[in-house]
């Protein structure tokens, strides 16, 4: 189920107030109190000491198991307040730790993160470098936290693709973490949806040439177990900011039945109430599943249709 946004002519890289969901909304409310006007000509940088706990979540209110966040505007940040574009990506750094840590105290099994894309690679060279630099920073530094809050690091995508002194980095934050059971944080590098189904079905063919597979024996679970998520639940709620509505080739597989949301704040100005309101959103949507209102709801569960029946007819 898409949650879409208001549209408007709000020039993104601006430092003019965030266009809004709905104006009666609590998520909008919530995002002008964070993301107030900034005058022209003054950098804004989010709080240093952000409070996860300033939206709390209910009792009763349902947390989705598997959140996806396709982490949008980090460039765009910086650049509308006249600063570097990597400046962004070290302020999307915070939003990053903030996000993990607000995932792990509400009970989020899985947080996957769009970390860097395929696509990514053909971005200015300084740029993908100082994206490899924080990637491997963060690895680095966030491990130990990681291990204490029984987070489990994980990857989606080709390591292969990334310099060595990142590669390695992540590896050792994998191993570092490997017997944590709390939360599984997975980071999508040089990850493409569309190149995990390509090589997942490449793989099945090879085997099925060799007699090792029956085309019999692949069914969708079949095939998930060939991709690089494949340790990974569907998606329950999918994210992103930077006012952009499309997804950008990310857990195509994973998301069919994903509730999205979109956002217009950009990635730095993310925070861990943002975050809450976007699960309390989650929480009162009614997942159908292809079924009725009134199936969902028990009232109507009689036998479904089978084609098979003649009596159907």
């Amino acid at each position: 189920m898409l949650l879409s946004i208001r549209k408007n002519t709000h020039n993104r890289g601006s430092n003019g107030p965030l266009p809004l969901l709905h104006e009666s909304s609590t998520l909008a409310l919530v995002a002008r109190r964070q993301y107030p006007r900034v005058s022209p000509g003054r950098p804004s940088r989010p709080s240093q000491n952000p409070s996860p706990e300033s939206v709390p979540l209910s009792i009763g209110e349902r947390v989705p198991a598997h959140v996806a966040i396709i982490m949008d505007g980090n460039g765009r940040w910086a650049q509308g307040r006249g600063l570097e574009r990597e400046e962004g990506h070290v302020e999307g750094a915070r939003a990053v730790r903030e996000t993990v840590r607000t995932s792990r105290e509400a009970g989020v099994r899985y947080l996957t993160l769009y970390a860097f894309s395929v696509a990514n690679w053909s971005r200015p060279r300084p740029e993908v470098a100082a994206l490899m630099r924080l990637l491997a920073d963060f690895a680095e530094k966030e491990r130990k936290e990681l291990r204490e809050r029984g987070i489990r690091l994980n990857v989606i995508g080709d390591l292969e693709e990334l310099p060595t002194f990142a590669r390695r980095a992540v590896e050792e934050a994998k191993a570092y973490t490997a017997d944590c059971t709390d939360m599984t944080l997975s980071l999508a590098l040089s990850y493409g949806g569309r190149r995990d189904i390509a090589d997942a079905a490449r793989s099945l063919a090879v085997r099925a040439r060799a007699g090792l597979v029956l085309p019999e024996d692949i069914d969708e679970e079949f095939f998930h177990r060939q991709m690089t998520t494949h340790s990974l639940p569907d998606v329950d709620l999918l994210i992103r900011t930077g006012g952009e509505s499309r997804v950008s080739d990310f857990l195509l597989f994973e998301a069919a039945y994903a509730e999205i949301l979109f956002l217009p704040c950009m990635w730095p100005e993310f925070t861990g109430a943002t975050l809450k309101e976007a699960f309390r959103t989650f929480s009162q949507r009614e997942r159908r599943f292809g079924l009725t209102s009134d199936q969902v709801r028990g009232q109507n569960l009689g036998r479904t249709f089978d084609p098979l029946d003649s009596s159907e007819a």
